[in-house]
């Protein structure tokens, strides 16, 4: 069976590896059922003008730039460490990762028993990374000679092997985990679409493309956010109203009975537990949450 990619299809690369789960799972929830079988690197998403295959977030922004795929879900970190930014078109900004809503931060660390307290102290030494490029330019922009050594992982053990790491955190845990301590931070990161300028230039892929971004958008707005029903007197629904947060009023309908009305309304997650209480009081019942899977501005 030939599995390259077709050309009358939007090729699309997904991230295989710590961010492949947490992908799959949103494209769900914006609408794209993705299936992948057991060993394969080429998932089937449930629309026949998208083809995709998983490819390592580190490679993504470099098989745009090169016309492999049209577009592709990676890192802000990779862009710029693989990519000249000015070669491909950001399509938007998606805040979701592996293990939290941190976005990711690539930092400068030595062993917590280490006298190095700042960047110009390891001059002469030597770096182990993964963001090879980056962590370069990061050194000769301070004029600090140091001596950058690419690291295939486990980079944490390196930081006592050699002089310091440059590593990727989201919680700092691994850090912490391996008595590291950090004395800078080189990059802030978090997963960008990104499409070549090829594939945006094709009308009807660029509308492809923007039709998934804000879908995808949508979903990331609607992890924190639920909807909420209920029933109210309408004497009681000015004094309702006044303490219900909504995007720009809630949505108010009459029921059967002339007394009362039903109200609709999207919050966020968090208020929910102060408002319930607050809704009973006032004389609201039937309240119902459901959590919702795409809010669209």
């Amino acid at each position: 069976m030939n599995n390259k990619l077709p050309e009358s299809t939007l090729r699309l690369g997904l991230p295989s590896g710590s961010l492949q789960n947490a992908t799959v799972e949103l494209f769900g929830r914006a609408g794209y059922r993705v299936s992948i079988a057991d060993r394969s690197v080429f998932p089937r998403i449930d629309d026949e003008k998208i083809s995709a295959v998983l490819f390592r977030a580190q490679e993504i922004s470099r098989y745009v730039v090169d016309g492999i795929i049209d577009c592709g879900l990676t890192g802000h970190d990779w862009v710029v460490e693989n990519a000249n930014e000015k070669d491909i078109v950001e399509i938007c900004e998606l805040e979701y990762s592996r293990a939290s809503l941190n976005p990711i931060r690539w930092v400068l660390a030595v062993p917590e028993e280490s006298g190095i307290t700042r960047p110009e102290q390891l001059a002469g030494g030597v770096i182990a990374t993964e963001l090879v490029n980056v962590t370069r330019r990061y050194f000769a922009e301070k004029n600090i000679p140091v001596t950058v050594e690419f690291s295939w992982g486990t980079t944490e053990i390196k930081a006592r092997l050699l002089n310091a790491i440059v590593d990727c955190t989201e919680t700092g845990s691994s850090l912490r985990a391996n008595n590291l301590r950090i004395i800078d931070t080189l990059l802030m990161s978090t997963t960008r679409f990104i499409a070549s300028k090829a594939a945006w230039a094709i009308p009807w892929k660029r509308e492809k493309m923007e039709n998934m971004a804000m879908l995808l958008k949508g979903a990331i707005e609607a992890r924190s956010k639920v909807g909420l029903k209920m029933n109210a007197p309408k004497k009681s629904l000015q004094e309702i109203v006044a303490f219900l947060p909504a995007e720009k009023s809630p949505t108010i309908s009459q029921l059967a009975d002339e007394a009362w009305v039903a109200v609709e309304v999207i919050l966020e997650e968090k208020q929910e537990r102060e408002l319930i209480p607050r809704l009973k009081r006032a004389g609201a019942t039937g309240i119902i949450t459901y959590p919702l899977n795409k809010v669209i501005p």
